[in-house]
């Protein structure tokens, strides 16, 4: 109890990322899952469900890109204060950097906002991809820890960031071509194929997460 007691604020807002997936993203991940599954049954006629579940069911899926969007910014954010009360404890130094960057992960959650309510395949698809660009331009700065950037290194594929990256990627394009989803039966596959990789890559993030707080 005591060494609970005695952890700092900065160690608790590292928490706030991993305790934000825990209690909200992967519970909702299994609700729109379930509703998935009931809205392919009411498609096909195997069961009468109500028109409300596909809405449901696409709504969900927005908000789980929506919390693993602001729970990938809690973390570059705390990374950022760390790297900085490091550097310069107390001091000003680097304070401009860290404001632009605040900005910065603030107007990534903007532009995710103005995704969920345009309504051009166009507009929807450069919104997603904005936002994506934006987390990767976010993810580049030197605080962030990557293991590796070349992709034929091994540590490329056990690494926390990049499977977190693709996973936010994937997440969002499900979110920009929505409509398309929907109306086409060849999006819709595409759609259950790339879910399969989201569920592995939820996976993947459950194992190097744990990893990465029992190794700090």
């Amino acid at each position: 109890m005591s060494s609970a007691l005695s952890l700092t604020a900065m160690q608790w807002f590292g928490l706030l990322h991993p305790v934000l997936i825990i209690l909200f993203v992967y519970p909702v991940v299994g609700a729109t899952i379930r509703l998935g599954t009931l809205a392919r049954e009411r498609r096909l006629q195997i069961n009468p469900l109500p028109a409300s579940v596909p809405v449901e069911h696409a709504e969900h899926g927005r908000w789980v890109a929506g919390g693993v969007l602001v729970a990938v910014l809690i973390a570059f954010f705390h990374s950022y204060l760390a790297a900085w009360f490091e550097a310069a404890p107390g001091g000003l130094a680097g304070v401009g950097r860290l404001v632009a960057l605040a900005f910065a992960e603030l107007g990534t959650v903007v532009i995710y906002l103005r995704l969920l309510k345009v309504r051009r395949p166009a507009a929807r698809a450069l919104l997603g991809l904005a936002c994506w660009l934006a987390l990767l331009l976010l993810g580049a700065q030197p605080e962030i820890n990557r293991l590796t950037d070349n992709p034929f290194d091994a540590d490329f594929w056990r690494s926390h960031y990049w499977s977190g990256v693709l996973l936010s990627g994937l997440l969002l394009a499900s979110v920009a071509a929505k409509p398309e989803i929907a109306r086409h039966l060849s999006m819709r596959r595409l759609h259950v194929y790339a879910n399969v990789l989201v569920a592995v890559l939820l996976a993947v993030q459950a194992i190097t997460g744990t990893r990465n707080l029992l190794a700090a």
